[in-house]
């Protein structure tokens, strides 16, 4: 999960750039990157850390020109140590390519030795993103042999990505003195919306949030499989490129990753949380009596929406037991699970009379690992609470997530080969609740009936690429083990 934006306009860019990131910042938090374009020049700085702590004064004067683009990023493929790996990705044939891409390629293997043998391209680093980089290049250039890079070309050449790469992508490129670029994998698996600003200058980003946070008016979502080519004096051309695409968006975004501002593919994440918390109730009335609990308490801040409508439906006190600490950053999204371990306590402190002697129900968004639950229910106790029940407004996450969500490893999930009570047991809560996998799909599906099916691979075990085999997860956790052990 990475967040990705990019804008053509007439004013100077950097700083819409810097802002968007800042509003996409929760889907990344590792590295940062920006680069701009002036006169047929790109400008780029990127590193790795937060949004604030990557770009200073002197970074942001040295990134001139009025289109651009930009990632926060968190990483799922390669190395989150190496540096080289942050976003934006460049190369330089042909006229000059700039991408950063939010997803997973699940045939990234596969394409990096045909792009050597093959296309004769390096891939110098073990990111994905520029195995797409490459690929993209390759594409292009085959396209626009003998003429220049117009919309048709740049079309051409996506109707032949789709046919090589596997996985989720969600892409922002910019051509150098062509324009910006922006598509979408044929499943629409990770998010891309569009819109204008008053000026008429056109963005593209992760989540709707960041454009209207920026000014622009969102217009709508990129289709799955669709590309979008804005030429650099704004005149954009949309074209759908992929023979059969299905829209298929990830659950997991509108349950835990996207904020509750943002609208993707026509839902609101907000009311799809709130509808959530409304299946939940259900699940909760069968397992404990409404009147052993005496508070609902979220676990900020993904689950707040669903446990206030679950507070309301149960007809109890909704109160707000963990007070957060917003300078440290989402535990769920940190490398490395030492660090989610230690930041839990930092990052959360109890308000110690919402628990004493009180029976309280916490609500959270999801429970992947466990050791966070744990961590909190604990505190919970600590601070002195007769009974501690949990409730996740998720179904148990039994399997690998391939598609750009950090659950590659089965051995990491708590859920995977565990009964109800024995995941119960590990946490130390209660009585534990969890989400109904088809209660989920209708309470989120319902808010668009143009949404046939969700990629909620992780819950339901159904990888709706399709290409996804039993040796590939393996595969992945080969590879995921050897990381970590570097």
């Amino acid at each position: 999960m990475c967040g990705i934006v990019g804008v053509v306009g007439t004013a100077p860019a950097n700083q819409t750039l810097y802002d968007a990131l800042l509003l996409l910042q929760h889907r990344g938090q590792d590295a940062a990157g920006i680069v701009t374009q002036q006169e047929r020049k790109f400008y780029m700085h990127k590193a790795r850390g937060m949004v604030r702590d990557v770009f200073r004064t002197r970074n942001m004067r040295a990134l001139p020109g009025s289109s651009g683009l930009g990632q926060v990023r968190y990483p799922t493929a390669g190395s989150a140590d190496n540096e080289e790996e942050a976003q934006p990705f460049y190369a330089s044939a042909p006229f000059g390519v700039v991408l950063v891409h939010n997803g997973n390629l699940t045939n990234a293997e596969a394409l990096r030795r045909e792009l050597y043998t093959v296309d004769h391209r390096h891939i110098n680093t073990g990111s994905d993103s520029e195995v797409l980089l490459g690929v993209l290049a390759h594409e292009l250039e085959r396209a626009s042999r003998d003429t220049q890079c117009g919309p048709e070309e740049v079309f051409a050449a996506i109707a032949a990505v789709h046919q090589r790469l596997r996985g989720s992508y969600a892409v922002v490129a910019h051509i150098a003195g062509r324009g910006m670029l922006a598509f979408r994998d044929p499943f629409g698996i990770r998010p891309l919306c569009f819109g204008r600003g008053p000026d008429g200058a056109v963005m593209a980003a992760s989540e709707s949030v960041a454009l209207e946070g920026t000014g622009h008016a969102l217009e709508r979502d990129v289709a799955p499989g669709e590309a979008l080519f804005v030429t650099l004096d704004g005149e954009v051309h949309v074209r759908q490129c992929a023979a059969h695409p299905v829209l298929s968006p990830c659950i997991f975004e509108f349950v835990y990753l996207a904020r509750p501002d943002s609208r993707l593919d026509g839902i609101s994440v907000y009311q799809a949380r709130l509808n959530l918390g409304q299946t939940l109730a259900k699940r909760v009335i069968s397992t404990v009596p409404p009147d052993a609990i005496d508070s609902v308490i979220p676990v900020p801040e993904s689950s707040r929406p669903s446990a206030n409508e679950l507070a309301r439906l149960l007809g109890k006190p909704y109160r707000e037991g963990f007070v957060k600490n917003r300078y440290v950053g989402r535990t769920f999204i940190m490398p490395g699970q030492a660090v989610r371990r230690r930041s839990v306590r930092q990052k959360l402190n109890t308000i110690g009379a919402e628990f004493a002697g009180r029976n309280v129900l916490l609500v959270d968004d999801s429970i992947v690992r466990g050791t966070t639950s744990r961590e909190i229910v604990q505190m919970a106790r600590e601070a002195g609470a007769s009974k501690v029940y949990m409730a996740s407004a998720a179904p148990p996450v039994r399997h690998p997530n391939v598609y750009g969500i950090d659950m590659p490893s089965r051995e990491e999930l708590i859920a995977h080969g565990r009964s109800l009570e024995q995941i119960r047991e590990f946490i130390g809560a209660d009585a534990l609740i969890y989400q109904d996998v088809d209660a989920m799909k209708q309470a989120v599906g319902s808010l668009n009936p143009r949404v046939q099916r969700f990629e909620a691979s992780c819950f339901d075990g159904h990888y709706v690429t399709g290409d996804v085999r039993e040796d590939d997860l393996a595969r992945l956790q080969r590879e995921r083990v050897s990381i970590a052990g570097t």
